[in-house]
């Protein structure tokens, strides 16, 4: 189980004409890689990651995960694409203030109406034990430090087990303290999860625990 991405471009158009943010990355990542991706600000990071996540799509070239290629089907099995088979932390944590802990991780699973929903909790409080946050699985956002938020966070993006899990500038709004407990949890749950795991960050501490690293200049990846 791979991903992996050909020759992939990307380009907008502009007034003054076509501006090419991504120019032929191609990458291949298997289960259990962390790869950590960093470069300057405009260098094309985050529109390479959306669209590993589907949230974005390439002006050409292909991607491929887990053999499928998401960009060929319809918006509605593409939709059901994402929410099973990638997770998503981004740098604004994107709680929902008036729902719990528990509650929040289990926002991904709504969708899935013949999903077993005692399994389900059992499961988001599992999550929330590993990240360390058992004792708060009751307790709203406002009530949580920001390094608990993205723990949380963090458990909702692997609810539904996904092969990719995508990350986002994660430790970008913590304290140097919060963000190694984040960086080290997103790394030993790769391993437990054997996922595959893609970080956009500009921290060099985070990117040093990642077992991968590549560099983003001008929309080539080096």
């Amino acid at each position: 189980m791979s991903l992996q991405l050909q020759n992939i471009q990307k380009e907008y158009l502009t007034r003054s004409g076509p501006l090419k943010v991504l120019d032929g990355v191609s990458l291949t990542l298997n289960r259990g890689d962390a790869l950590a991706i960093m470069g300057p600000s405009g260098s094309g990071k985050s529109t390479l990651l959306h669209i590993m996540g589907t949230l974005d799509f390439p002006t050409a070239g292909t991607l491929q995960l887990d053999g499928i290629a998401p960009f060929g089907l319809n918006e509605r099995d593409l939709a059901a694409f994402r929410n099973r088979r990638i997770g998503f932390v981004f740098q604004d944590h994107h709680l929902l203030p008036q729902c719990s802990v528990l509650e929040n991780v289990l926002i991904p699973t709504l969708v899935n109406r013949e999903a077993n929903k005692m399994e389900l909790a059992k499961s988001a409080k599992e999550l929330l034990d590993r990240v360390g946050l058992a004792h708060r699985i009751d307790h709203r956002p406002a009530e949580l430090s920001g390094g608990e938020r993205q723990r949380v966070a963090v458990a909702r993006a692997l609810i539904q087990k996904p092969l990719l899990v995508l990350a986002d500038e994660p430790t970008g709004n913590l304290d140097r303290a919060s963000a190694v407990i984040v960086g080290k949890l997103l790394i030993e749950l790769n391993q437990q999860e054997q996922s595959i795991l893609v970080t956009v960050t500009h921290s060099p501490d985070l990117a040093a625990l990642f077992g991968k690293r590549h560099e983003m200049d001008d929309g080539r990846l080096t």
